[in-house]
Formats: structure tokens, C-alpha cells, sequence
């Protein structure tokens, strides 16, 4: 074997490791009326990675998408354009087209069971009734996925919980946010380098 085709067949691998490539998926629903509610907090985290990182999101099949290189590795940040009640379809096919395997993905949702800006990563889960979730889960046929869940607390009335999830964050939540958006960016970044055991270590609680 020549020196040019050992080093292209290196190269090639290299663009195609599975394992070297991440697909990012915020949960969220298209809409002016969503953007800054507290069940788009997947597209708000990935636009502030975005920004941060001068990427920007094209229009894609199912969903919007930005690729952000990173020492090595290749993190497609995907935002699904097929309303939350249907994120499975954008992941699982975003899965299969770049042939990235299950624990490559990480999927940030809101939680209403944790309070505000509270991070919690998982190996796997259940659902938690997350619409997202279930259907993604119903689609991969699988609740081994690596999640990012962020807190929104539950700070509703009885049966205002849909009002309180596709409301606006208060001012208080406003204040706070800047600085939860950038340490989930950091989550991000760690899961692609340091990998899911350690960023559940690093950041868990924080």
C-alpha cells in the first residue's frame, strides 16, 4: 500500500467513524408563537451554541440543522420541524442517514419535575409523559438514549399545566437563563469530548 492510499483510506475513516460523529437534538416546536416559551428550551440551547460558535442552522428534511466541528468530532445540531408530538421522525431518520449509533445522541427536552435551570443527564429513562420523548422512544423502539433533561419546575395550578409549559419565562427565569445556556452549551461540548459518563459526573446537579 502506497503512501497517498494509506492516508486517504486514514482520512476516510476518519470522516466516516461513527464514533466521531454526534447528533444534537433540542426538542421544541417551529413557530414565532414557541420561541421563548419553556418547552423550547432544545431549540434555545442549541441556537445560544450556535451563536456562540458562529454556526448557522439551515433548513434540512425534517428539521433545521447546523454542523459544528470540534477537535475531531462532528456534532450535527438538529432542531425537528415536526412539532414535538413527532421529534422521533427527524431523530431516527437523522440516525440512520449519517450512521450515528444510538449512544451518539443526545436529546435536550424541558422537565417539569426538576426545578428551574436544574440539569439532569441519563444513560436512558422513560418518557416522564414528555410527548417528545414517547415518541421518539416509540420510534427507535428504545429508552437507551443519552438525554439532557433542564428544568422548568412545576410551579402551575392544577390543570394549567399545558398554559404554564407553552408559556413565557418570567422575568425572574429570564434573569437566570444566560447563564444556564451557557453551562448547557459546555454540557454539549463535554459529551462530544470527555463522553457521557464523565459529563454526568461533571455536571449532574449543577
Amino acid at each position: 500500500m502506497n503512501w497517498f492510499t494509506k492516508t486517504f483510506k486514514q482520512n476516510t475513516k476518519e470522516i466516516t467513524d461513527p464514533m466521531k460523529k454526534f447528533l444534537i437534538v433540542g426538542l421544541g416546536n417551529i413557530g414565532a408563537e414557541y420561541v421563548n416559551t419553556r418547552h423550547n428550551i432544545g431549540f434555545k440551547i442549541l441556537d445560544h451554541l450556535a451563536k456562540k460558535e458562529d454556526l448557522s442552522f439551515e433548513t434540512a428534511k425534517l428539521g433545521a440543522l447546523a454542523e459544528y466541528k470540534i477537535k475531531g468530532r462532528t456534532l450535527l445540531l438538529l432542531k425537528p420541524n415536526t412539532y414535538m408530538n413527532l421529534s422521533g421522525k427527524a431523530v431516527s431518520y437523522w440516525m440512520e442517514k449519517e450512521n450515528i449509533p444510538k449512544e451518539n445522541i443526545l436529546v435536550i427536552t424541558d422537565d417539569l419535575n426538576l426545578s428551574f435551570g436544574t440539569i439532569r443527564i441519563k444513560t436512558k429513562g422513560s418518557d416522564g409523559g414528555h410527548n417528545g420523548l414517547k415518541n421518539i422512544q416509540l420510534l427507535l423502539n428504545s429508552v437507551e438514549y443519552p438525554r439532557f433533561r433542564f428544568g422548568i419546575s412545576d410551579a402551575f395550578k392544577k390543570g394549567r399545566q399545558v398554559d404554564y409549559v407553552l408559556g413565557e419565562w418570567d422575568d425572574e427565569e429570564k434573569a437566570k437563563l444566560p447563564e444556564r445556556l451557557d453551562l448547557a452549551a459546555e454540557i454539549i461540548q463535554s459529551f462530544a469530548l470527555a463522553g457521557l459518563n464523565n459529563t454526568m459526573n461533571t455536571y449532574n446537579g449543577k
